[in-house]
């Protein structure tokens, strides 16, 4: 288990090195919803570009990185959040992305300095690669959702989202492998309500409750670059299971409308995968109660420049 003593912990550490990013309060209304309240944390203006950096620093500094460097698997945020770290630490850094990884994100990881390797049609292709690397080099793996630093590092956003907004009742995450709501869903301990948010055609979580572990789930549709890893992780399937609520599973139009909403509304870019849990909302698969208090976090901001208002 993840205690809240450790997440404070590696707050302590890596703060220096990450943003506190804002939340923003948003009339309910304005998303076709009743609510007491709405809140938007925005980690999208997290560095690189999502909560990804949390992770990515607490490896780098709570950890010994042997002279190889350090090496990553990713759809693409998790990557560039390590090559960022890595260049801010002045070491090397060897990332490994799938085909499906968005030219903005590949784009992104060159630019940080990264040794970048295509590999694969998906995150699970790259992370079998990536894990080649390590065994022939001796470089340092730092997994995007299943070690116990990253999802320290995630959890950090839980403790930022309390300190900022006390009276929330309910928080709407985005699932990938599921490091960022186990962290978070770590953070609270049930103090709240922690629902998580999944596309339809990558439904890692729900196939994971089903079966009651993690099994092999489809991986596609419009959020694939960052909501795709196949299953859920090992080590956080068990925290989910503890803390987590619910989960709900969203439609490729529902996420392209929240990204279109939030460009319209409050001039925010989101990535799918980053508006994948406001879409639980304007899309009414969940659909909170008038008198709840309702956080969104929106995960990432890393995408090509879209056209919101066509």
């Amino acid at each position: 288990m993840i205690s809240t003593e450790q997440i404070l912990s590696t707050y302590q550490v890596i703060r220096p090195h990450i943003r506190r990013t804002p939340i923003i309060d948003v009339d309910p209304a304005d998303v076709g919803i009743q609510a007491a309240r709405l809140v938007l944390k925005l980690e999208s203006l997290q560095h690189a570009g999502s909560f990804k950096a949390r992770g990515a620093f607490t490896h780098l500094l709570t950890r010994p990185v042997p002279a190889a460097g350090v090496v990553a698997a990713s759809g693409g945020n998790h990557g560039a959040a390590v090559a960022y770290a890595a260049r801010k630490r002045r070491v090397p850094a060897k990332i490994f992305v799938p085909k499906v990884a968005s030219a903005a994100k590949i784009r992104q990881i060159s630019d940080y300095g990264a040794d970048l390797v295509i590999s694969g049609e998906r995150y699970a292709d790259a992370l079998a690669a990536s894990e080649t690397w390590v065994a022939q080099s001796g470089a340092l793996s730092i997994h995007a959702f299943d070690q116990e630093e990253t999802l320290l590092g995630q959890g950090t956003v839980g403790l930022e989202l309390e300190e900022q907004a006390r009276d929330i009742t309910t928080l709407l995450v985005a699932v990938g492998g599921g490091g960022l709501i186990a962290g978070i869903a770590s953070w609270f301990q049930g103090r709240i309500k922690v629902v998580g948010v999944e596309p339809e055609q990558a439904p890692t979580l729900a196939r994971a409750l089903a079966a009651g572990r993690p099994v092999d789930a489809e991986a596609g549709g419009i959020a694939a670059d960052s909501l795709a890893p196949r299953r859920v992780g090992e080590l956080v399937f068990p925290l989910i299971q503890r803390h987590v609520n619910s989960t709900v599973l969203v439609t490729d139009d529902a996420i392209r409308d929240a990204q279109r909403l939030l460009w319209k509304s409050l001039r925010l870019v989101a990535e799918p995968g980053g508006a994948a849990a406001l879409a639980a909302l304007t899309s009414h698969r969940y659909q909170p109660a008038p008198n709840e208090r309702v956080a969104v976090l929106i995960c990432g901001g890393n995408t090509t420049a879209v056209n919101f208002d066509s």
